[in-house]
């Protein structure tokens, strides 16, 4: 299965650090992170996301590498997995805005008919968020906030954090135990 994993400039670089983790061993895995998420990525979990991604098994790409098969619909791509997804970011997908390998990954997935989730970070919602999200919805885009379930007594945030990443491996159809399910 190959899967691309697209970080962009919003809170919640942990959930895409330990969905990077999770699918490095499991999946052919490429990786587009944008220059501010790279920041964010330092300040929130302390860590360099270069010096993170070093010893992964994965292919990193630069957002403005329009050379990378990710920019191409004839390069077989399973699934992407934007997240976090910053409501610039939703915007540009919804729109067709398709100016950094980013947006153009998720563009190409939409084309082409394969699976798309977005993680989008941002509360509250404006209307204006909320049209890109239905809009995108009807073009079968799966919309998955990073909303998590307490039905499972989570005792720390890493779990919290499984659970929210657990909904994003089903969403792609990747089987998992991360979180509790219901029943």
């Amino acid at each position: 299965m190959r899967v691309a994993v697209c970080i962009t400039g919003a809170s919640g670089s942990i959930y895409a650090k330990r969905l990077i983790d999770y699918l490095e061993d499991r999946v052919e895995l490429s990786v587009v992170i944008s220059d501010d998420a790279k920041k964010i990525f330092k300040d929130e979990l302390s860590l360099d996301f270069l010096e993170f991604t070093r010893s992964k098994r994965l292919k990193l790409y630069e957002n403005g590498d329009f050379y990378s098969p990710l920019a191409s619909g004839s390069h077989i791509l399973d699934s992407c997995v934007v997240v976090p997804c910053s409501m610039k970011t939703l915007s540009a997908i919804a729109h067709g805005f398709a100016e950094s390998l980013i947006y153009r990954c998720a563009d190409v997935c939409i084309k082409e008919r394969r699976k798309l989730v977005v993680v989008p970070r941002e509360t509250p919602l404006s209307a204006i968020h909320l049209e890109n999200m239905l809009k995108l919805a009807q073009l079968g885009v799966v919309i998955l906030p990073p909303t998590p379930a307490f039905y499972g007594k989570p005792k720390n945030i890493s779990e919290i954090v499984d659970f929210v990443v657990g909904r994003i491996l089903d969403s792609i159809g990747i089987e998992n135990n991360l979180y509790k399910r219901w029943g």
